[in-house]
């Protein structure tokens, strides 16, 4: 076992995981573009060709926790709402404090069968990365500025957009709007003490104008809310560059379904409604650090095989070839083939660490300058 764990560790090894999900993404992205013929002509077929490319992107990173990684996640919640899972459109909410919390988010999604069609609210500047944020766009994902005067009216229509759409998806929403730190939850508690609103010890105070526009907008589309809290056994840190390394991490997550016939329609009482579901999130959060567990049975959706069948089959099609490239670089002998391929990999080293800094918590977004203290919230 210590064999593999070097293995996993080398940066060769995270050097193909790159090189594959790169080159497979930008082929992805250029079929996508195709697609766009097809829209004027069939909308509901683009959407659902468009659902099964995003899912050759997105569950590459799915792979990489699940499979390559190996770790856990064990789904407290009631055994009466567990075969809804999956079969019905539902907003998730999900606190938002560890690294890879977007990942476990996925990987939900992933296991009841519905990754390729999940929905994020994303910041805007996403939309013109390539590969992730291309693929995004080309899903209809809803992206966001953070300036409500701006959001209320584009986030609307793209919220309305997906009344129609053909697939089934979560829609994922981080309320707190930014990765959790003890800076950022000091600044959002001086808000709350402003605003009247009662402390939270683990979450930042949520947003929630975003979170009522989209129960507003997809109301008799999506079926429930599902409160999602996740934690991990041991006081663990997960990583981006963890996963990266195959180390396991223990996930507990939490998981209510709410129907969404009970969050309020009026903006003002469904923030109200928010409001109260984050402290009781807060409270599990509390139990969670006493007990070590989260109410509910214990459950663990079995891990299904296609991202793992999806990245080998990109991983045949596109190693071969690279490595074939590589070989007659180095047999050219040429001093100057030679250095422009330990630039290539100098760059690609370069580049492999800048994506996985960009997750890094003390990285996130801003969270408390001269603006946000006074317009922070609601």
């Amino acid at each position: 076992m210590d064999l593999i764990a070097l293995l996993k560790s080398q940066f060769l090894c995270h050097l193909i995981f790159c090189y594959v999900f790169i080159a497979s993404g930008l082929i992805i992205n250029t079929i996508q573009l195709f697609t766009l013929l097809l829209w004027p002509i069939n909308k509901q077929l683009f959407r659902k060709i468009n659902c099964r490319l995003s899912y050759c992107i997105s569950s590459q990173l799915v792979m990489l926790l699940e499979w390559w990684s190996g770790t856990e996640c064990i789904i407290h919640t009631d055994p009466r709402a567990y075969p809804k899972y999956g079969k019905e459109n539902a907003i998730v909410v999900l606190n938002h404090k560890f690294e890879i919390d977007f990942l476990c988010g996925w990987s939900l999604a992933e296991r009841f069968g519905v990754l390729g069609g999940s929905k994020v609210l994303a910041k805007k500047e996403l939309a013109y990365v390539p590969i992730i944020g291309w693929m995004w766009y080309f899903t209809e994902m809803v992206f966001c500025t953070r300036k409500w005067e701006q959001d209320r009216k584009t986030v609307s229509e793209s919220l309305l957009h997906l009344r129609d759409y053909p697939e089934k998806y979560f829609f994922l929403i981080h309320c707190e709007g930014t990765r959790f730190t003890e800076k950022k939850h000091q600044i959002s508690m001086q808000v709350a003490q402003a605003k009247g609103l009662p402390s939270l010890k683990h979450h930042l105070l949520p947003r929630t104008k975003g979170f009522a526009i989209t129960v507003r907008s997809l109301r008799n589309v999506v079926s429930a809310v599902y409160d999602c809290t996740l934690n991990f056994r041991n006081n663990e840190n997960p990583t981006l560059l963890g996963v990266l390394n195959g180390k396991k991490y223990h996930a507990d997550l939490y998981v209510r379904r709410i129907p969404l016939g009970e969050v309020p329609e009026d903006e003002d009482r469904c923030a109200a409604w928010l409001h109260k579901l984050y402290q009781e999130k807060d409270a599990l959060q509390e139990e969670y650090s006493r007990t070590g567990t989260f109410p509910g049975t214990p459950m663990v959706p079995p891990r299904r095989p296609w991202t793992l069948v999806n990245w080998l089959f990109w991983a045949s099609l596109l190693l071969y070839p690279f490595f074939r490239f590589l070989v007659n670089m180095v047999r050219s002998g040429s001093s100057l083939t030679l250095a422009s391929f330990v630039l290539v990999f100098f760059v690609a080293s370069v580049g492999v660490r800048w994506m996985i800094g960009v997750t890094e918590i003390d990285k996130g977004s801003a969270y408390g300058n001269m603006d946000s203290k006074q317009k922070h919230g609601d």
